[in-house]
C-alpha cells in the first residue's frame, strides 16, 4: 500500500506546483493589466490565453465589471490559496494513511 501513499503524494505535490504556477500566472497577468501591454507580443498572448477561460468563468459567476474594478485575478488567487490548503493537504494527509 505504500506505492499508492507515494502516488498520492506525488500528484498532491505536482498539483500544489502547477496552481503555484498558475497563481504567478494571475499576478503577472494582473500586473501586466496596469500598463498597457503590445496585445501582438507573445508572451501577453500567451497569458492571456492562459488566464482568460477562468477569468471570463469567473466574470460570468460574479458581474462585478460594473464597478471599474476587474475582482476576477483576486477571486481566481482565492480560489488557488483554498485549494492549496485544502485539496493539496488533504491528499497529503490521506497519503500517510497509505503509508
Amino acid at each position: 500500500m505504500f506505492v499508492l501513499g507515494n502516488f498520492i503524494a506525488a500528484a498532491a505535490h505536482i498539483i500544489d506546483i502547477a496552481l503555484t504556477i498558475y497563481m504567478w500566472i494571475i499576478i503577472v497577468r494582473a500586473v501586466l493589466s496596469w500598463v498597457n501591454p503590445d496585445p501582438y507580443n507573445p508572451i501577453v498572448r500567451l497569458l492571456y490565453q492562459v488566464t482568460e477561460p477562468v477569468m471570463a468563468l469567473v466574470r460570468r459567476w460574479i458581474p462585478l465589471r460594473g464597478m471599474g474594478i476587474d475582482f476576477s485575478p483576486m477571486i481566481i488567487l482565492l480560489a488557488i490559496v483554498f485549494l492549496q490548503n485544502f485539496l493539496v493537504k488533504s491528499l497529503l494527509q490521506l497519503s500517510y494513511y497509505f503509508r
